[in-house]
């Protein structure tokens, strides 16, 4: 049975797949096997990668490499973002 998935996918394609996706508060994401890109709609808080800690906000742009851990922290409720994930290796 394939592992239920937070987000909603909007469009799948042979290189490009991409996704709709409203963090809970405690984000729950283990690393991918693809990049990816978030492109944050709404909300505010921190992106973590790799130990690393940025501040996002509406309007940013954020990666995570494949196999980089990465989840959202202390986010506001409304974060929502677009996830588009690269070609697979």
């Amino acid at each position: 049975m394939p592992v239920a998935r937070l987000s909603k996918l909007v469009l799948n394609t042979a290189g490009l797949e991409v996704r709709w996706y409203r963090p809970p508060s405690v984000d729950p994401q283990t690393p991918h096997d693809r990049d990816e890109v978030y492109v944050v709609v709404s909300g505010q808080g921190d992106f973590v990668r790799q130990g690393e800690r940025v501040k996002f906000a509406s309007g940013d742009l954020l990666f995570a490499a494949a196999g980089e851990v990465h989840r959202f922290e202390n986010h506001t409720p409304d974060t929502a973002v677009w996830v588009i994930f690269g070609p697979g290796a």
